[in-house]
């Protein structure tokens, strides 16, 4: 578990896809919190990301967390890694916030604890991110945890995008900067 000032990070384990897949009132009563409207934004990642799990238990700590807001007790977004990093050292981060519970900084937060945890791991040289290709509040997040802009692609699924990361020097200078 990854816990910031305000947030738990729970990683996303088969019990909980299992849960989830019964109904958000079990995965609630599993987490013993109650559920923000909203706070899966993307549902549709669910089924490849529990057969995902199943077949790569070892990528569990770099895969989806769920996010829960400690003084409310409440499920309020989740979050994560696509995956383990690669043979370069890189991991890519990834959040969402229920609507009621956004522009309180708790992306921002989430965003901070994924890539302080990768950091904290000697391999990750490097920290990513993607956001839309547009200025949106997703890469004001991305800009207050250290992130750069480096390009804009095409994603065959997710059409234009904008790639975003922090190295690992880079974000040992924000610790210093910060003392």
């Amino acid at each position: 578990m990854i816990e910031t000032e305000r947030l738990k990070l729970i990683p996303f384990e088969i019990r909980h896809f299992e849960a989830f897949e019964r109904g958000e009132s079990e995965l609630a009563e599993l987490l013993k919190v109650d559920v923000a409207e909203g706070w899966l934004v993307f549902p549709e990642v669910m089924p490849y990301s529990h057969t995902y799990l199943k077949q790569n238990a070892d990528a569990a700590n770099w895969w989806m967390y769920l996010l829960v807001h400690k003084r409310d007790g409440k499920l309020v977004g989740s979050g994560g890694f696509k995956d383990k990093p690669d043979a370069d050292g890189m991991a890519e981060i990834g959040y969402a916030i229920a609507p009621s519970y956004q522009n309180k900084g708790l992306a921002t937060e989430a965003a901070k604890g994924l890539t302080e945890f990768a950091f904290s791991y000697p391999q990750v040289t490097v920290v990513q991110a993607h956001t839309l290709a547009e200025e949106n509040a997703s890469n004001r997040v991305l800009r207050k945890v250290g992130m750069s802009f480096v390009k804009a692609l095409h994603d065959a699924e997710d059409g234009d995008i904008w790639q975003w990361r922090l190295t690992r020097e880079e974000f040992q200078n924000l610790d210093t900067e910060n003392d």
